[in-house]
């Protein structure tokens, strides 16, 4: 395919390795098993909001809903202290392995690059920070300033904008099928980030590439 001028990145779990989040929860007496669908709640919440319209800031969607997680392994005094803990992890993630020589060949084949976070950008400037690959990005977008989440129309319509670029030339890299099924329904070119191997669920509307590792795309765009 035709390589896209602009490649919006999702963050988490798409370029953030989320499993240490795990160890965090364990910390504070829970089971680290929890945090898989802790996350999944977070992401049903927020995508619950932008179905009717509204909005919430992913932290204090993940801090709530924490809470109910934790409330029957705290103390009511310790609650506060744990809740705040276990958010603090999400400073503190690493990228996957393959998204370091993806980015630099990405960017080093002229692609503009920019993140699309439903989280607050400040998360993702610090996760790439850490990982050296701050300058390649151009920018680094929430959907706290589109006002709605993703997969809602309106926050890929705010990160084109912000790019100065318009959707048949952009593409969208993301893990979750949901995120997928939203950038190509906004006319997005989309790329499926497939680590497990999983099988695509047929009720979304399928990407135009499908990858196991970022440095893939680079050799799929050519």
């Amino acid at each position: 395919m035709q390589r896209p001028d602009l490649i919006l990145f999702d963050v988490n779990e798409t370029l953030s390795d989320l499993a240490p989040m795990a160890g965090h929860l364990e910390a504070v007496g829970a089971p680290g098993h929890l945090a898989k669908p802790w996350f999944a709640s977070v992401l049903r919440d927020g995508i619950a909001l932008a179905a009717v319209g509204a909005t919430a800031p992913f932290a204090d969607i993940a801090a709530a809903t924490l809470r109910g997680l934790l409330a029957t392994t705290q103390t009511p005094d310790g609650l506060d202290r744990a809740v705040e803990q276990v958010m603090e992890g999400f400073t503190h993630l690493a990228v996957h392995p393959d998204i370091a020589p993806g980015v630099e060949a990405l960017g080093d084949a002229g692609v503009r690059l920019v993140t699309l976070s439903n989280g607050a950008a400040s998360v993702a400037e610090g996760l790439l920070g850490r990982a050296g690959l701050a300058e390649r990005f151009e920018r680094f977008l929430s959907v706290e300033d589109a006002g709605i989440w993703k997969p809602a129309a309106g926050a890929y319509a705010y990160g084109l904008t912000e790019s100065g670029v318009t959707a048949d030339s952009a593409m969208l890299v993301a893990v979750h099928p949901w995120d997928i099924d939203g950038a190509g329904r906004a006319g997005l070119h989309t790329a499926w980030l497939n680590r497990d191997g999983a099988t695509w669920p047929g009720h979304f509307r399928g990407p135009d590439v499908e990858i196991a590792t970022l440095p893939a795309l680079a050799d799929e765009l050519g």
